[in-house]
């Protein structure tokens, strides 16, 4: 390659948002010469492992400010950004290249062929097709300003760019930001976002696999608290209620070095009032069944009875034996199931990051810097980042997205 070649565009990052943003530029504006720097060996690794392995593109929901109801980052600015480009966009742009998609019960959406394999040879082909030139185990170490050019050193060589989309995607480290900081753009504090909670006393551990559909955890002491399905591990909680919390609570996790208990409410939507009234009109309908067979409110058995034995309630006792003392403690254990909490489990190996590049120094209408004209972001490298069931990759096409649109057309 020619070290006097001048590139219109160079993307740093091979991942998501990088070929996104390299590909929409191209479509509009086929005459772009453009590079894609990667510093790992690897492209398109998070698309590659996500929806285990099937790639939850985008989730089911068209409007752009519930949609953006789905980041504890970066909601006010995607509210924005997705009125330009959103989860419907996302599927007929998959659609125009012959890549059919499939909607799940749950809002999540996947390739018909549930092969994450399917989109990364879409990328790859795409880009092929308009000639975009590819690096990988090339990571930037400076970029700089020269005139209307941008000089930018990597550790094979150096090259030259009219524009640049950063595309970096998340680190767990701010060094690997410092070519960014150099820049003067600000980096937020980086920190781990979508993991599982570790359960420190395992007093559930032998129920590993048991899953509850609908259930309310909460941080004790705090107001972060989710509904949804959980699900017990050999090492703790996970679940999309467990992975939605970390996510909303990430910083404040952080904070507390993981450190910290939750309260689970088995039942979901009762309160203990509710509750009480509940137990009480079962004892008096089914005063003759034994509590310890008889599980209430589609609880799994296993679970409902660990419940017991920790309510040390007999394994012969009936309904209508009950006292007041014991009533009152399967209602704690019920609605206010305690975990002391120490570390965390990544999930599924997708690790997200809660942090990333200063948004209020992005102009969001193009996604081009406020402070340096011509250089751009987009993606996890920003600070944006959402629930899991395809909301970080949505973030990721409509990011790149809009910064095509303006790099493609000035």
């Amino acid at each position: 390659m020619n070290p006097k070649e001048i590139f219109d565009l160079i993307v740093v990052g091979g991942g998501a948002a990088g070929f996104f943003g390299a590909i929409n530029a191209a479509q509009q504006n086929p005459k772009l010469k453009i590079l894609i720097l990667e510093k790992s060996p690897k492209l398109l690794s998070k698309v590659k492992i996500s929806g285990g392995g099937r790639c939850n593109v985008t989730y089911n929901e068209p409007e752009a400010t519930p949609l953006s109801k789905h980041y504890p980052r970066g909601q006010k600015e995607l509210k924005k950004i997705f009125r330009i480009f959103n989860a419907k966009d996302t599927i007929d742009w998959f659609a125009s290249l012959g890549i059919k998609l499939t909607t799940e019960d749950d809002g999540r959406i996947f390739p018909t062929t549930d092969d994450s394999q399917t989109i990364i040879n879409c990328f790859l082909q795409e880009a092929d097709k308009y000639k975009i030139q590819i690096e990988i185990n090339c990571g930037v170490e400076k970029i700089e300003k020269k005139e209307k050019q941008f000089l930018i050193h990597t550790e094979k060589k150096d090259y030259c760019a009219k524009k640049i989309l950063v595309a970096a995607g998340g680190h767990p480290q701010k060094l690997n930001y410092s070519w960014i900081e150099n820049t003067g753009h600000t980096i937020n504090t980086l920190v781990p976002s979508l993991f599982t909670f570790n359960d420190s006393e395992k007093k559930f551990k032998d129920l590993m696999g048991v899953a509850v559909a609908d259930v309310e955890i909460k941080i004790a002491s705090t107001k972060f608290s989710e509904r949804g399905s959980l699900l017990i591990t050999h090492w703790g909680l996970s679940g999309p209620a467990v992975i939605k919390l970390s996510a909303w609570a990430a910083a404040y996790l952080f904070e507390k070095n993981y450190s910290f208990t939750v309260l689970v409410n088995w039942t979901g939507s009762f309160g203990e009032d509710q509750l009480r009234s509940f137990l009480q009109d079962h004892k008096t309908v089914r005063g003759k069944q034994k509590i310890a067979t008889n599980p209430l409110l589609g609880l799994p058995q296993r679970l409902w009875e660990r419940l017991i034995v920790l309510t040390e309630i007999s394994d012969a006792k009936i309904w209508g034996e009950i006292s007041n003392k014991e009533m009152n403690r399967l209602i704690e254990w019920l609605i206010r199931c305690p975990f002391q909490i120490k570390g965390k489990t990544t999930f599924k190996e997708e690790f997200v990051t809660c942090g990333g590049v200063e948004l209020s120094e992005i102009d969001l209408e193009t996604m081009q810097s406020k402070i340096i004209p011509g250089l751009y972001f987009a993606g996890e490298v920003l600070n944006i980042d959402g629930e899991t069931g395809g909301f970080n990759f949505q973030a990721a096409w409509s990011t790149a997205f809009v910064a095509a649109q303006s790099i493609s057309y000035s």
